[in-house]
């Protein structure tokens, strides 16, 4: 039988205060006011003293307002009736489509028991080469996309949406302007890939509760598909924002802040949900992909500070690009050695020769001399970015490869390459492809 209270203590901001008990972390509750019925959840418990997020906000909420205990946590409905619809940030439909019948899911659970984990051993390929080729995405693993903001990185997340070579994509947007979810929605539809995806989107506009939900609500869903030997790819957006929600529920709760008042426990918060990452001994995979944008660029800020100390690498999109300088994929060894023989031969060697270029045009805009060399890396630095860094590029891992022969050989004799003698004679392109292309 459900608990039913009849006096509010104290309203603060969103949160309500009651006396109660026998009531767990994270349950769910009915709060019936003047304004209707709206969910909440059970933040904070201290004794007696139960602290509750009012979902719709407080407004028209009374002291004698009339709280009922649900008696479980926040969970949402499984089936493969997903596929292809939009959800709020608690699982309600956005799209108008009817309600999702199915098996109720708890979300926000432990992440997988070690033992059931397996070493990772294949890539998602993406069609990107700044990512297929040189940082290469790993299933299991857990990577953050560190930007600025106004950089496009809502535009790159789409882009693996409909490339990624995966069976389903989970899109978890939190704090989203209704531009860039229309642009999810509608990219996403207009190229065919909505029948794979189910989006969990939380606008500016929504109530600040669900967009903690948003990570949790994606990651169980995604743990349904993978248990059901799907390979899925887990895109949240933006994980500043969903810390950002956290400090203010930290702020209103009086929680003492910790660096840049962010609370205290951040780093376990995010660990948390980036901890879903798996891939499953005798079922499928989950594989995470967000974005973290840094106020200020600043890399030492909490979010990304934080989270690079959970995930394995990260990439950096600035200028539109994503960096070969300070990108990491730390699992890429473990899959690049099974690709194409010259998968490691061409992607360090072209980030050797890009490291040159960028020191030539350091020389360059200090006015030195240019030597014959020096001309080499300039024209080879301009076909690199415009080729291989351009996100509008897009081409298999193999094609990339190919490309990246076919620019050295444009650029360099093959002795000047460092490139072993025997790469050389199965790889290097003849005069007549290099005219060809």
């Amino acid at each position: 039988m459900h608990k039913v209270y009849h006096r509010i203590d104290q309203v603060a901001g969103n949160v309500i205060t009651v006396h109660a008990t026998g009531v767990s972390y994270r349950e769910l509750a009915q709060v019936t006011s003047a304004q209707g019925v709206s969910l909440a959840q059970v933040i904070r418990l201290e004794g007696d003293r139960v602290s509750l997020q009012v979902f719709a906000g407080t407004r028209g909420i009374a002291t004698d307002s009339q709280v009922r205990f649900l008696g479980h946590t926040m969970q949402v409905p499984y089936s493969e009736a997903l596929l292809g619809r939009v959800f709020t940030g608690s699982g309600r439909p956005r799209d108008k489509g009817p309600s999702i019948a199915g098996h109720a899911t708890d979300i926000g659970g432990p992440s997988v028991n070690p033992a059931k984990r397996i070493i990772p051993r294949h890539m998602v390929r993406t069609g990107i080469p700044m990512i297929d080729l040189f940082n290469t995405l790993v299933e299991s693993q857990k990577l953050p996309i560190f930007s600025v903001a106004g950089e496009p990185y809502n535009a790159l997340l789409a882009r693996i949406a409909l490339q990624a070579e995966v069976d389903v994509i989970i899109l978890g947007g939190m704090g989203l302007k209704h531009d860039d979810y229309l642009f999810f929605r509608d990219h996403l539809e207009e190229h065919g890939a909505l029948s794979r995806s189910v989006l969990f989107v939380h606008t500016a506009a929504d109530p600040i509760v669900e967009c903690l939900l948003v990570p949790d609500i994606s990651l169980a869903v995604a743990e349904r598909f993978a248990l059901e030997n799907k390979r899925v790819l887990v895109l949240l957006t933006d994980m500043t924002n969903f810390a950002d929600a956290l400090k203010e529920i930290a702020i209103t709760m009086e929680q003492i802040p910790s660096t840049r008042g962010y609370p205290g426990d951040l780093y376990s918060q995010l660990a948390a949900r980036y901890e879903k990452a798996v891939d499953f001994d005798t079922a499928g995979s989950i594989t995470i992909l967000s974005v973290t944008t840094m106020p200020g660029d600043d890399v030492t800020h909490p979010v990304p500070d934080n989270t690079g100390y959970i995930t394995e690498g990260q990439f950096y999109l600035r200028n539109g690009r994503i960096e070969p300088f300070g990108s990491l994929s730390r699992l890429k060894q473990l899959v690049n050695k099974n690709t194409r023989e010259d998968h490691r031969t061409i992607m360090n060697t072209m980030i050797q020769l890009y490291a040159g270029f960028k020191e030539t045009l350091e020389k360059q805009a200090m006015g030195f001399r240019m030597s014959a060399w020096d001309g080499k890396l300039l024209k080879y630095g301009e076909r690199f970015e415009r080729q291989m860094m351009d996100l509008g590029v897009n081409v298999p891992l193999e094609q990339a490869l190919d490309n990246g022969w076919r620019i050295l050989a444009e650029c360099f004799e093959p002795e000047e390459t460092g490139i072993p003698t025997r790469m050389i004679q199965s790889f290097w392109p003849g005069k007549t492809e290099i005219r060809a292309s």
